[in-house]
């Protein structure tokens, strides 16, 4: 009898030795997976924050480079940049005398000029093209008496394919506010005036569309 208790006893304290056993190690395992957790909270949070910090800081470096390549393109070809006062977006069925030359805001007429190629003596009153400016659209002019060589080769920059479509929200055509300049291009609230046409200047008016391209107050498809 004695011997059996004993057997019990001893088979006892290993059922409870083994229990213990196994919830020590089911603890040491459940502060384990809490560590890890914890761990890839805080590296995931640390990518999403690189990443967020990386993206801001490119998209600033890509502003600040476009800036600069204008900045640089206008310079290399003698052409003048300039950003002149908002003069209002009033609709008008009225003629408006405008402070910048070329126009590059203000009251406008309701109905805007469309996007195209417009031969000599067939240009849109200001009034209409002013209205395409506020719609994102980039305007390539050229002075009265300009040589076919010029117009030929605006019309080939016009076509040169932005956003995958040639001639994409631009209007090409005889500047008629006697502008000083020889060729000119403006979109809402800015423009780029250069004295001659040659190969930096139409480099310079393609980082100008470029930059500028849809980015009036209204977009419009």
């Amino acid at each position: 009898m004695a011997r059996r208790r004993e057997e019990r006893e001893r088979r006892r304290r290993e059922r409870e030795e083994a229990e213990r056993t196994a919830q020590r190690q089911s603890a040491r395992a459940r502060r384990l997976q809490a560590i890890g957790g914890v761990v890839l909270g805080v590296a995931v949070i640390a990518v999403v924050i690189i990443l967020v910090v990386a993206g801001g800081m490119d998209h600033r470096r890509g502003a600040t480079a476009s800036a600069a390549t204008l900045d640089q393109a206008a310079q290399a070809a003698g052409c003048t940049l300039k950003s002149p006062p908002i003069e209002g977006r009033d609709h008008t069925s009225g003629t408006v005398k405008y402070k910048s030359n070329p126009p590059t805001s203000g009251a406008h007429n309701p109905q805007p000029a469309p996007d195209g190629v417009y031969d000599p003596g067939t240009t849109p009153a200001p009034e209409n093209y002013v209205h395409s400016l506020e719609h994102g659209r980039i305007e390539l002019q050229y002075a009265p008496g300009s040589s076919q060589k010029t117009i030929d080769a605006l019309v080939a920059l016009f076509n040169e394919p932005v956003n995958g479509s040639p001639g994409y929200h631009a209007l090409l055509f005889q500047n008629n506010t006697d502008m000083p300049a020889a060729v000119a291009a403006t979109a809402w609230g800015q423009m780029i005036t250069c004295p001659r046409l040659d190969a930096a200047t139409i480099d310079a008016l393609r980082t100008f569309r470029e930059r500028y391209t849809d980015k009036g107050p209204e977009f419009i498809p």
